[in-house]
C-alpha cells in the first residue's frame, strides 16, 4: 500500500506541467498587445500572471523577475494604483541591487517609475531624491548629454519647482536645453520645447526679461523651421506678450504702497511708454499663426489679448476680445476658462509671504481671506474680511491691496457679468512675540 501511495503521488505531481520559457513568451505577447493599446485593465492580470510564472520558474529573488515586475508596476501606475505600484517598483529595485549592484542599467526603469509614483502622490522630496539617482545613473551609463535622460529630467524639474528649490531647478532647466542642443543642434525645432519650459519658469519667478529672451529664441527657431512649424510660434509669441504685460502690472512691486489705482492708465496702449506695444503685436501674430479650426488655442490667445487691453486701460477692447474668446471656446466645447474671474494685477502688502524678506524662521504666518465683488469691467467693490487670524493692520493692508487689484470678469452667455462673494486668501508674516 505504501508503494502504491508513493506511485500515486508521483503520478499526481507529474501531472502539473512546469512553466517554460515558451509559456512566458506567449503571456508576454498577450500583455504587450493590451498594454500597447492602452487597455491597462486587461493588461494587469496578464502582467500579474507573467510575474507569477517567472517567480515560479526562477525563484522570488531571481534577476529574471525584474523586468516582469517592472512591467507590472508600470501597469499599476498607469491605472493610478500608486500604492501597489510603489511596492512593486521597490521590490524590483531590491532584486536588481542584490544581483548587480548600484550602477546597473536594469535600475533605470524601476527608479524612474518609482520617482514618478512619488511625484504622482505629491511626495516631492522622495520623488526628487529617486529621480536624481536615476538621472545620475543615466549620465554615468550613457553620457552627460544623452537624450534618454529627458524623460527623467522633466519630472525631476517639476519636483524641484514644487519644492521651491529654485537654484537646482534653474540648473536643471538649463541642462535640459543643453541636452536638446547636443542631441539635435542649437537651431533644431526640438530645442524649442525645453526653451519654452525654461522661459515659463523664469516668467513665474518674475524674471521677465530673461523669460522673454528665451521665448524669443524659441520663436526664432520655430520661424526658421519653415511653414510646417508655424504652430510652434504660438507658444513663444504668447509668452512674449504675457511677459510684457506682467512686467508692466508688477513693475511697482517694490515701490511704496500707493492709494491710487496704478493698474488703470488712461492713455491707450499704443501711446503708453510702460506697456510695450510689442506685446500686443506678438499676440496678434500668434492669432494669425493658428488655423480657424483651432478653437481652444484661439480662445486662449484672445483671452491674453483681452488681458493685455484691460491691463493697459482699454476696457472696451478688452471685453470685446473676451467675447470673441467665448465664441471660440464655445465652438471648442467648453467655456470653463471664462467661468470665473481671474486676477490680472495685484500687489501684495509688504507683509505678504510672497514679498517677505529676511529670516522667516523668526516669523509666524497669518492669513486674511477677503470677500468682494468683481464688476463686469474687472474692478473690485464691496471688499470685506471674510475670515482672518491676522492683526488688524495686516487685514487693512490686504483690503487696500484688493481694492486696487484688477480682475478679468466672469463671462456668462458670452457677456461679462458681475460676480459677488468672490474670495481671495492672502498669507502674511509677522514677528514672533
Amino acid at each position: 500500500m505504501r508503494v502504491a501511495a508513493i506511485v500515486a503521488i508521483g503520478l499526481l505531481c507529474g501531472s502539473v506541467a512546469a512553466v517554460t520559457d515558451a509559456d512566458r513568451v506567449r503571456v508576454y505577447h498577450d500583455f504587450r498587445t493590451e498594454f500597447d493599446t492602452h487597455n491597462y485593465r486587461a493588461a494587469l492580470p496578464l502582467a500579474e500572471k507573467l510575474a507569477a510564472m517567472t517567480e515560479e520558474q526562477y525563484g522570488p529573488a531571481a534577476r529574471s523577475l525584474a523586468i516582469p515586475l517592472c512591467n507590472l508596476a508600470t501597469t499599476q501606475y498607469r491605472l493610478h494604483d500608486y500604492r501597489n505600484a510603489e511596492g512593486t517598483y521597490l521590490r524590483t529595485v531590491r532584486i536588481v541591487e542584490d544581483s548587480g549592484g548600484g550602477a546597473d542599467r536594469a535600475l533605470l526603469r524601476p527608479l524612474h517609475g518609482l520617482g514618478a509614483t512619488y511625484f504622482a502622490t505629491h511626495q516631492y522630496e522622495d520623488a526628487a531624491l529617486i529621480l536624481k539617482r536615476a538621472l545620475d545613473l543615466s549620465r554615468n551609463l550613457d553620457g552627460l548629454f544623452n537624450l534618454e535622460q529627458m524623460s527623467i529630467l522633466d519630472p525631476l524639474i517639476d519636483s524641484l519647482v514644487l519644492l521651491d528649490r529654485n537654484d537646482e531647478a534653474e540648473r536643471a532647466f538649463d541642462y535640459s536645453v543643453r541636452v536638446a542642443e547636443t542631441a539635435y543642434g542649437k537651431t533644431d525645432i526640438h530645442v524649442a520645447r525645453p526653451l519654452n519650459r525654461s522661459a515659463h519658469w523664469q516668467e513665474k519667478m518674475g524674471r521677465y526679461p530673461t523669460a522673454r529672451a528665451l521665448y524669443a529664441r524659441a520663436l526664432q527657431i520655430a520661424e526658421q523651421a519653415g511653414p510646417s512649424a508655424v504652430t510652434n510660434t504660438v507658444e513663444p509669441l504668447e509668452g512674449i506678450a504675457r511677459t510684457y504685460r506682467l512686467e508692466f502690472v508688477n513693475s511697482d512691486a517694490d515701490k511704496p504702497d500707493a492709494a491710487s489705482d496704478v493698474y488703470a492708465p488712461a492713455q491707450p496702449v499704443e501711446n503708453n511708454q510702460q506697456l510695450n506695444p510689442d506685446g500686443e503685436r506678438a499676440i496678434l501674430m500668434a492669432l494669425k499663426a493658428m488655423g480657424p479650426e483651432d478653437h481652444e488655442r484661439r480662445g486662449s490667445a484672445l483671452v491674453e489679448l483681452g488681458d493685455w487691453y484691460l491691463s493697459g486701460g482699454l476696457p472696451n477692447r478688452g471685453l470685446a476680445a473676451y467675447k470673441r474668446a467665448w465664441k471660440e471656446f464655445e465652438q471648442g466645447g467648453s467655456v470653463e476658462a471664462l467661468a470665473a474671474p481671474r486676477q490680472l494685477a495685484y500687489r501684495p502688502p509688504l507683509a505678504a509671504v510672497s514679498r517677505a524678506k529676511g529670516d522667516k524662521d523668526n516669523m509666524e504666518e497669518h492669513f486674511v481671506e477677503v470677500s468682494f465683488t468683481v464688476t463686469r469691467e474687472g474692478r473690485t467693490s464691496d471688499v470685506s474680511v471674510a475670515d482672518s487670524d491676522a492683526p488688524g493692520a495686516q487685514q487693512k493692508a490686504v483690503l487696500a491691496a484688493i481694492r486696487r487689484a484688477r480682475y478679468a470678469p466672469r463671462l456668462q452667455g458670452g457677456e461679462p457679468v458681475e460676480t459677488t462673494g468672490f474670495k481671495f486668501r492672502e498669507r502674511l508674516l509677522s514677528k514672533k512675540n
